[in-house]
Order: C-alpha cells, then structure tokens, then sequence
C-alpha cells in the first residue's frame, strides 16, 4: 500500500473559515461524448486539456497527505480514458494520514458503465453516480443530443447496481420547461430501480447563455410536487457537509436527495476542493481564478512545496456563492471544463 508522510505537514486542510477540506473532485479529462443543453454549446471543434496518469497520481498523493478523505472522480467524462482503471486501481491504493482507505467514487454519464461497472469494481471503485436527466427516451435525447442513448446509460446502471458499485446515485439537473415533468416518473423510477436519486437545481454554469433564474425548479417547489405522488419523509443528513437533502417515502421505499445551491445554498459546510483536468485547482464551482498546481509540478517543485501551495490556496477558499445577486458573475469556465 502507498502511503504519504511528510515530516510538518499539517494532517487535514482547513480554509479561513474554518471549514475542513477533506473532499477531492479530480477531473481526468475535459472530453465528453454528451452535449448536454445546459452544460455545452453543442459544437465541436473544442480544444480538450488532460494529464497523464503519473501526473494525477502524484498530485493526489499530495492532497491525501494533506487529509483529503474522499476522491471523486469526473470529466466531462471520466470513462472515455482508456487508463481509467488503472488510474482508479492506484487510487485505491493510496492510504490518508491516519492509514485509512480513500472513500472512492466517480461520477459518469453512464454510455460506457455496462462493460466498465465490474472492471472498476474490480480496480478499488467504491461507488459511482450516473448523471440521467429524464427516464422518457425522447426527453434524454433532446437534453443530451445523441439519439439512442437512453438505454444505455439504463444498462449502465443496472451493471453498477449488479457490480456492487451502491449505493447507486442518479443524478438530475431540472430545468423548468425541459424535464421538470421528469420529476414523479423520476420518485418512481427510485423506487422500482433501488437507486437514489438526486434532483440538483440549475446553476449558471453553461457554456450557453441559458441560465435565468426563471428556469430554475426550486427546493420548495421540487417537495410540494413529490409530495403530491406520496407523502415526503425527510432523513437525517449522512454527514454536516453533505449537499443533499434526503427524503424517502411515507412507506419507506425509495430515496430522494435534493440539491440547492440557489435556493438553499450550502456553502457554510463545504469540504470540497476540485482539481481540474489540466491541473489547476479551484476552490470553488464558482470561483474567477485558477491556481495552476501543475504548473509548479512541471517547473521542478518537490511534494513538499506543492503542499504549501495547495495549503496557501485553500486558505482563499471563498465564503459563499453570489449566485442571484446583482454582481455575480459567471465563473472562469464552465462546468465541462471544471469538472463535476
């Protein structure tokens, strides 16, 4: 097993505010074969950024000796490395401070889960969130614009949950006027498929002007309209700095997590920091700035000056978002490019 110990280094990241940072998002490539409406412009020709596996892993190393406890892995997506298992295999090995395994998960789009699920499984992968915007073929088709894909990515978590790749999360990005009459055949989709799935507001974080608040579907709204198919029975949150509200039914079949970083935003318990696909650090979804972590690597800096550096970045990790107010802005990139 790989273990990182560094004589002085402090055993857990805390920001300015107080906030323990235990929560990696590692973005392995900006490439993706979707073009979602409310993340992607649609054309092609862009210019894609990724690092070798080498390179990820040892920046990872770092992070972990620094009190990173969870690594999750995305894109764009994830699966269109053909390394990705031994990316994921590596990862597994790596051991925190106190000798304890990573909590290791990947988020997908889920058009390559059906032959992936048992080989990450079998490579060290503790779970994997399949990002689904509608259970009707039609509206998938339209939301990601490649026709077919629906059965698919059903096929690919149907593979997870046989892999024991679980608890199996679905996630879905409501739009009002797109999928938000997905919302009951989503409650019940849950509850036949023994899959929890998580409804996430809309955020301004699309390479097209699409976002207004107008076509967000609230929290409050998102409950009332759950409600209406069975009674909501709200869970207790699984840690203080988990995103979701979660909920099951009156009779207890199912689970429903709603995330609100518009309505509700949950920045006051946030333990995440990202690393993007070409190796910057971002401390926020909606930061303006990059710290460019790579950039020292490849200029010759040892593990140990990396780590101040990520330590002196985390300590400007914001406060909050401003989404919906007057001097908000867009963030640097959009969500394709951060990673998810």
């Amino acid at each position: 097993m790989t273990t990182l110990t560094s004589p002085g280094v402090t055993p857990r990241l805390t920001d300015r505010y107080g906030r323990a940072i235990t929560d990696l998002r590692v973005s392995v490539t900006d490439r993706c074969n979707y073009k979602c409406i409310y993340c992607r412009t649609g054309n092609d020709g862009a210019q894609y950024a990724e690092l070798p596996s080498e390179d990820y892993l040892r920046i990872v190393r770092v992070f972990v000796g620094l009190g990173i406890e969870k690594v999750r892995i995305t894109g764009g997506e994830p699966l269109l490395r053909k390394d990705l298992p031994r990316l994921v295999r590596e990862f597994a090995k790596l051991r925190t401070p106190q000798g304890e395994a990573l909590d290791l998960a990947l988020t997908t789009n889920g058009h390559l889960l059906e032959e992936m699920a048992p080989v990450l499984k079998d490579a060290g992968l503790g779970r994997v969130t399949v990002s689904m915007d509608a259970v009707d073929p039609e509206i998938f088709a339209r939301i990601t614009r490649v026709p077919g894909s629906f059965h698919k990515v059903l096929a690919g978590i149907r593979s997870a949950h046989r892999a024991g790749l679980g608890p199996v999360k679905v996630n879905c990005v409501l739009l009002r006027g797109f999928n938000d009459d997905q919302i009951v055949p989503f409650a019940k989709f849950a509850r036949d498929e023994g899959v929890i799935v998580r409804f996430i507001e809309f955020m301004p974080l699309e390479e097209d002007r699409l976002w207004t608040p107008e076509v967000v579907v609230p929290l409050h709204e998102l409950v009332e309209r759950l409600s209406a198919f069975r009674p909501l029975v709200p869970l207790a949150a699984n840690a203080p700095s988990e995103t979701a509200r979660r909920y099951t039914f009156d009779d207890g079949v199912g689970e429903i997590g709603i995330i609100a970083p518009v309505s509700q935003a949950f920045c006051g318990h946030c333990s995440r920091v990202r690393l993007t696909s070409d190796g910057k650090v971002r401390t926020c979804l909606f930061s303006q700035f990059d710290h460019d972590l790579y950039g020292r690597m490849l200029r010759g800096a040892t593990d140990e000056e990396m780590a101040a550096y990520i330590r002196s970045t985390i300590e400007k990790k914001e406060a909050r978002h401003h989404i919906g107010e007057p001097d908000f802005l867009k963030p640097s990139r959009s969500m394709v490019h951060i990673g998810g």
